[in-house]
């Protein structure tokens, strides 16, 4: 992240997202797929299997594939390039990407659980997350919160303003956080 000055003067927190180029690599229409959608190519790959070199055939080597739904009219082919060019400052963009994996953890930090008390009689208790249920179901109900994972999950972040675009280096500034660690990959989708 890093910050902005606006012209009144007033500090603006914005996360520098690198916004292509991406390479079109298929185009689906209605009359083939059932739906009209373009299938971006992004980053860099060191090996490609062969079926996946035949897809990309003279397009390159790309890391990541991701398909966006587009209107039926759509004036984009096999080999064009999507640049930031098609963002302008002001634009409201929605973000997607996976929030950061924190890995195996208890009821207190996954589910903000109180724990027990910390004195008098009660030992081993103090982060734990108490009674699951009483005895009639005999069983663990589903949905109950329990220690698990946390993280690491599809995060969506709707109507966020461009403060600016920079098209010569493909880098757009989005105004405050986006989900996921640093290098990750972030799916930007305008109006």
């Amino acid at each position: 992240m890093s910050q902005v000055f606006d012209k009144t003067g007033k500090v603006i927190p914005v996360t520098l997202i690198e916004a292509g180029p991406c390479v079109v690599t298929q185009v689906k229409t209605a009359d083939k797929d059932k739906y009209t959608a373009v299938q971006l190519g992004f980053g860099k790959r060191r090996k490609v299997s062969k079926p996946l070199a035949g897809h990309l055939k003279d397009l390159g080597e790309f890391r990541y594939l991701r398909e966006f739904q587009v209107p039926e009219k759509t004036e984009l082919k096999r080999g064009d390039k999507v640049t930031a060019d098609i963002f302008s400052a002001g634009d409201e963009v929605t973000l997607s990407g996976f929030s950061k994996g924190k890995g195996f953890q208890g009821v207190v930090k996954r589910h903000n659980f109180s724990g027990g008390p910390a004195s008098h009689g009660h030992r081993h208790v103090l982060r734990s997350a108490g009674s699951i249920g009483g005895a009639y179901p005999q069983h663990v109900r589903k949905g109950l919160k329990m220690a698990g994972r946390m993280g690491n999950e599809q995060v969506t972040i709707k109507k966020t303003p461009l403060v600016s675009v920079d098209s010569k280096k493909n880098v757009i500034a989005v105004k405050g956080p986006v989900p996921g660690p640093k290098d990750s990959l972030i799916m930007i989708q305008g109006k």
